[in-house]
């Protein structure tokens, strides 16, 4: 076997190679580079599912005619060192932290790929907006030509390559856990939940701006059937009337600022990002070392998190970019009275100048005073 194929990573990096080159073709080919955009709620749970099942996988890799299939996971001698044994058949056994997290994710892309569904992205021919904006943007600033040669750069680079990466990087928890002892402690119960938690809060920020979006295409058609097309996709907490109290100014504003969105300017991408840094946490939390965690060990275990944070961050920038050109006024109103992923707050501790006391003042982003005592 190739150093290759004894890597504990050998079925996670020949994958993401696969997957890379599979979504990069696909964009040249339809014109249309949201194709990994399609696997996004498939992957991190299918890298996942390989360290977290380990022990169902064949030893060898799969091959026909001498050609290595990708696709097909095998566990190689260095990744089944990894795994806790049986006492009784020496056999591997499987990582109860590993499925916790196996079980969390799945419930993660549950709710990803219901809401990819409902919005109809699962279509080969849809594209999200924002490639459009940017393709126009860089014809515009390099020629027709070159606007396409710096696209596709960006494509293979970054849209295609760098998100593949990331997506691998989502399962790196689950090896982390693989290599742990294999008994549940009281913060993987904790953290668990607090997970699921962020689920529910994050499968409700979704169906708030779905409901929106329902009543703003509904009203621009037909004002009378609006608010009752949008209750027929509500589900609770939000409601158009009485979660939402959706209003035809709404509607004609373009943008939703109530329910979850009246404290958040992007409550699910909050969610999302808290989501993956629990993730990243349970197996840091778990480690035997981490009452005298090293600087290394903590940095590596959440960089699937940080990066994912950071490319969050900028896509969020560039979105908001496009939100403000689209509706000037009202989204810089919105911007300066509702933060970006949550509430901002922090504490100020005054002094008179005559002796008295200080005091403490709360300040809160997003009040309508900016501050609360």
């Amino acid at each position: 076997m190739s150093l290759l194929s004894d890597s504990p990573f050998a079925y996670a990096f020949s994958l993401c190679l696969f997957s890379t080159a599979v979504t990069y073709i696909a964009s040249v080919l339809t014109s249309n580079v949201s194709q990994v955009d399609r696997l996004w709620t498939f992957l991190p749970t299918i890298y996942t599912a390989y360290f977290a099942l380990g022990p169902l996988w064949p030893r060898e890799p799969t091959s026909i005619a001498g050609i290595q299939i990708p696709f097909i996971p095998f566990l190689p001698a260095q990744l089944q060192a990894q795994y806790p044994c049986n006492d009784l058949t020496g056999s591997i056994t499987f990582s109860s932290r590993a499925l916790v997290l196996l079980t969390l994710i799945n419930l993660w892309m549950i709710r990803l790929s219901y809401n990819t569904f409902r919005r109809g992205l699962f279509s080969l021919t849809d594209e999200d907006y924002r490639w459009a904006v940017l393709r126009r943007q860089f014809n515009q600033r390099f020629g027709g030509v070159g606007g396409q040669v710096v696209f596709q750069i960006v494509n293979l680079t970054f849209i295609a390559a760098t998100q593949n990466v990331l997506l691998m990087g989502l399962g790196w928890p689950a090896y982390l856990a693989v290599t742990q002892p294999p008994t549940l402690v009281i913060t993987d119960y904790i953290l668990a939940l607090w997970a699921l938690g962020v689920l529910v809060v994050e499968f409700t920020a979704d169906n708030q701006q779905f409901v929106f979006q329902t009543y703003k295409h509904t009203f621009l058609q037909n004002p009378t059937h609006a608010l009752r097309t949008a209750s027929t996709v509500a589900w609770p907490c939000a409601s158009p009337e009485t979660d939402l109290k959706l209003t035809p100014a709404d509607a004609r504003r373009g943008f939703i600022t109530s329910g979850l969105w009246r404290y958040s300017r992007h409550p699910n991408f909050a969610c999302e990002q808290s989501f993956w840094w629990i993730i990243c946490a349970i197996p840091v939390f778990a480690s035997p070392s981490f009452t005298s965690p090293t600087p290394i060990y903590s940095l590596t275990s959440f960089l699937p998190s940080l990066a994912l944070s950071l490319l969050f961050l900028s896509s969020t920038f560039y979105t908001e970019s496009i939100s403000a050109s689209k509706y000037p006024l009202p989204y810089s109103a919105y911007q300066s009275r509702v933060p970006m992923f949550g509430p901002a707050v922090w504490w100020r501790f005054t002094t008179s100048g005559d002796g008295e006391r200080g005091k403490v003042e709360v300040l809160v982003w997003g009040d309508e005073d900016g501050k609360r005592k």
